[in-house]
């Protein structure tokens, strides 16, 4: 039944005359020069069917559909044949379901039902802001946004913007699996996967936008709980470690701004965490940024910091948090309308961790697109960044879009 459901939705676009789709078939090659403790694999392919549809069934009423079909040779995605929803597996869904909501728009309003994705955040390099917005984290510093089953209500008049969100059910980013390299794990013990306690309820959010003549700005608040888990663990005679997750309250206040000056743009972004959670941190995180349109350049680049109000809990999984304190920054390059050429990294600012990529794009013709990529990650073993200098990869890509 769960997987007639979206099938006769999808179909049912098909009928209509205001009918839009699109969609593109990719396969990568991911080699890793090093092999990682429990992990000798340094070769993996996947593949990716994504297919999009929209329908317009009245003047002021529009529904979006998106669908994954996708395989690997790492055992990343299940090999189980069964549609999923929720994305709350452990591994990514053979078949699953990307999108599917409702949006109306009459005059200023605009309301969106249903699986959706929603970003808060206005900086382009880290976003402490994005609390409706988890991640695909098997491979870390290559992650992809989950859409989350949310209500959603914008009113927009003149140049604010007030937006009101309900988030109806949790949806908890991925996290690396226990037996593959991006799960950094003390040797000597046999690790397994234990419970996972997903809270019941919802989470709600406001945030209010505003566009002034050389300036904008917003403040959010969010009530609900940290797609990021918490760790505990129990350990057995056989020194087998069960690693149990659970998911800490929390709230957050939160403010964006961008003012552009004759010779960049300089964009902030911040929130404080707090948490009724006795196990989780208290804790501030922000990011300034600079950005520059030169030519076919453009440039960003910035600082992520974090202060730590109330330290409780030292045992989790967060790349936001381990992203911060860190210089970041983004540079690409139009080379022409076929070709791009990108830069990305990150650097701890004491100096223990770095990430640095490169991505070059090259459009073969309307269909066709191939790209390659070098990621490179080096850093100390206590540091977040550097406890995958093992995992340094390159990539080659080929996708074709219809």
């Amino acid at each position: 039944m769960k997987l007639l459901i979206p099938i006769v939705l999808l179909g049912h676009l098909l009928n209509g005359q205001d009918f839009q789709q699109r969609g593109y078939f990719e396969t990568r090659l991911i080699v890793f020069p090093q092999t990682a403790p429990g992990d000798s694999g340094q070769a993996v392919v996947d593949s990716l069917l994504r297919y999009e549809a929209s329908q317009k069934l009245l003047p002021w009423l529009r529904i979006h559909g998106a669908v994954d079909l996708r395989t690997d040779s790492h055992r990343t995605t299940e090999r189980e044949w069964r549609f999923d929803w929720q994305d709350r597996s452990l591994l990514r869904p053979a078949f699953g379901l990307r999108r599917l909501s409702a949006v109306a728009h009459k005059g200023p309003l605009t309301f969106e039902f249903g699986k959706q994705f929603i970003r808060w955040g206005k900086a382009d390099v880290f976003n402490p802001m994005d609390r409706f917005a988890p991640k695909d984290f098997l491979n870390v510093v290559d992650s992809d946004f989950l859409g989350v089953p949310a209500a959603r209500l914008s009113l927009e008049k003149g140049s604010d913007t007030l937006d009101l969100v309900w988030q109806l059910r949790f949806t908890p980013s991925r996290t690396p699996l226990l037996n593959q390299r991006w799960a950094v794990l003390p040797q000597g013990f046999v690790f397994r996967n234990g419970t996972t306690d997903f809270p019941g309820g919802g989470a709600g959010g406001v945030r209010w936008n505003h566009s002034g003549k050389g300036y904008e700005y917003s403040v959010a608040f969010y009530e609900g709980r940290n797609n990021l888990p918490l760790f505990n663990a129990s350990l057995s005679q056989t020194l087998t470690v069960n690693i149990n997750k659970y998911f800490a309250q929390m709230r957050m206040y939160g403010a964006t701004a961008a003012v552009p000056l004759r010779w960049f743009t300089v964009k902030g972004e911040s929130a404080y965490f707090t948490s009724s959670t006795k196990s989780a941190d208290n804790y501030m995180q922000y990011v300034i940024q600079l950005e520059r349109q030169l030519g076919e350049w453009s440039f960003v680049g910035g600082y992520a910091g974090e202060v730590v109000t109330q330290r409780r809990n030292s045992l989790g999984f967060s790349p936001d948090r381990g992203l911060a304190k860190a210089f970041v920054g983004r540079a690409s390059l139009t080379i022409d309308p076929y070709r791009t050429l990108a830069f990305e990294g990150a650097v701890r600012q004491n100096g223990d961790g770095s990430w640095l990529k490169t991505e070059y794009t090259q459009s073969l013709n309307q269909h066709w697109k191939a790209v390659a990529a070098f990621s490179w990650i080096r850093g100390t073993a206590t540091d977040f960044l550097g406890q995958y200098r093992r995992n340094s990869h390159a990539l080659l890509g080929l996708r074709y879009s219809f």
